[in-house]
């Protein structure tokens, strides 16, 4: 038990210190950029995307400080913009879905770039699904009048907010908020490695990736990934990344498999509480959650079908595939 505890420790430790090699730089450079006000900067150059895909003016600042800062960032935006917004049930789902297809995506894509897949490409796959999936809800509703109904953000105003602190205080508050996402993150990586051990001594991994063959036919992903890659998916790519980077280290992944799976990690992870978080804003959970999984599906499928050329592993996976 106790050389148990130790090797947890130990790996968890290394796990941990990788993923602050990545993120704390990142968090750091993004913290000075919004500083300097990139977000407002970034959500002026959204302001005619947001008009093409059929949402106000004021989803370009929500959906920047999504991309740049965090889900809660945004979240933030909504409930500060709340008196100024007029959306329908569709674009403020519209809006949701984009939230969860881009997000965060300086660390995040920190994180899958150290991972093994392209940080440009995954973020170009990211960004593109979002704008699309976005503009497709907006059409189907301006043609069908499906969730046509306005949303009430009077809920939202009555909230009790304060301003986020400027200057050495909100440098302060912003290093104790870091603090506690970081102990946080030690602390989940620790309860995953103890859970990863659990599910491999049980079998119960062998049957998870067993229900996930037909999926994994599908999309073309490794059945060597889907136990991490069926984490991250549920909790994020914080979390989905790390196993996949000691994973990867370990066992020498050829490049596709991990494209693969980043690529499906970077459009659909953290299903369970970033999907309750919008679903908590009003949105609809046809729009964020199923339609949202079922395009990942489609994209993963085309991308596994474009990189077949990228042998050597398609044999294996002619193999796997057989079994």
């Amino acid at each position: 038990m106790h050389r148990y505890a130790f090797d947890l420790i130990n790996r968890s430790q290394k796990l941990f210190i990788t993923l602050i090699k990545v993120m704390l730089p990142v968090m750091v450079i993004v913290r000075i950029a919004e500083e300097f006000g990139a977000v407002d900067l970034v959500s002026a150059w959204l302001t005619p995307v947001m008009a093409l895909i059929g949402l106000p003016p004021e989803a370009g600042l929500i959906w920047a400080t999504c991309m740049l800062v965090s889900m809660y960032g945004a979240v933030g935006a909504f409930v500060g913009l709340a008196a100024h917004l007029d959306m329908t049930a569709a674009q403020l789902s519209a809006l949701c879905a984009m939230m969860l297809f881009a997000h965060g995506l300086p660390v995040e894509q920190a994180i899958v770039k150290r991972a093994g897949a392209s940080f440009w490409a995954t973020t170009a796959l990211r960004v593109g699904a979002a704008v699309a999936y976005g503009a497709l809800v907006t059409w189907v509703s301006d043609m069908t009048g499906w969730l046509s109904e306005p949303v009430d953000f009077s809920w939202m105003v009555g909230s009790d907010t304060t301003a986020a602190a400027s200057g050495l205080a909100g440098w302060i508050d912003w290093s104790i908020q870091m603090v506690k996402s970081l102990l946080v993150t030690f602390g989940v990586i620790v309860g995953l490695l103890v859970l990863l051990d659990i599910l491999e001594k049980t079998g119960i991994t062998a049957r998870i990736t067993q229900a996930m063959m037909p999926m994994l036919r599908i999309s073309g992903i490794s059945r060597d990934v889907a136990p991490v890659t069926t984490i991250g998916v549920l909790l994020g790519i914080t979390y989905g990344g790390a196993l996949i980077i000691d994973e990867a280290r370990k066992n020498n992944y050829p490049k596709r498999t991990l494209f693969l799976s980043l690529s499906w990690l970077s459009l659909s992870h953290s299903l369970i509480e970033d999907t309750a978080i919008m679903l908590a804003l009003g949105a609809d959970i046809w729009v964020v959650l199923v339609g949202r999984v079922i395009l990942t599906l489609i994209i993963i499928a085309l991308l596994a079908r474009l990189t077949l050329r990228w042998a050597p592993e398609r044999a294996q996976l002619a193999t796997e595939n057989a079994e």
